[in-house]
């Protein structure tokens, strides 16, 4: 292989990792920076309703640190709570909206285009 060969390659490899870059930063969502959020939707956006205190186990939260991530969650649109009693107990539960669902994956395949272009 040539030199000039060579840097061509080098150049298209450099160019693709930096689209990567760019395309991975562009679909990141700040409404995941958080690790407690990340958790919340990698759980909903497996499992089709979950309880409060199911999230809460997984999570090893406290209830007011689940809860405001929860409300800025549900802000957003991203997931959907179903509130009901089962006898003379509160359940809450909660599900992935289409929205979140979408927004959540475009973070994910974010992120996977950031961890190609490092590597």
């Amino acid at each position: 292989m040539g030199f000039v060969t060579l840097f061509l390659v080098l150049s298209f490899s450099l160019n693709t990792i930096e689209n990567n870059w760019v395309e991975g930063f562009d679909q990141l969502n700040k409404a995941f920076d958080s690790r407690v959020r990340m958790g919340v939707m990698s759980i909903l956006i497996v499992n089709s309703w979950v309880s409060y205190k199911e999230l809460k186990q997984l999570l090893d939260l406290t209830d007011g640190n689940l809860a405001s991530h929860i409300n800025a969650l549900e802000k957003l649109n991203y997931l959907e709570v179903k509130k009901q009693f089962i006898g003379k107990k509160p359940l809450t539960t909660y599900r992935i909206t289409k929205i979140g669902k979408t927004s959540f994956e475009q973070h994910i395949n974010g992120l996977e285009k950031l961890i190609q272009g490092s590597i």
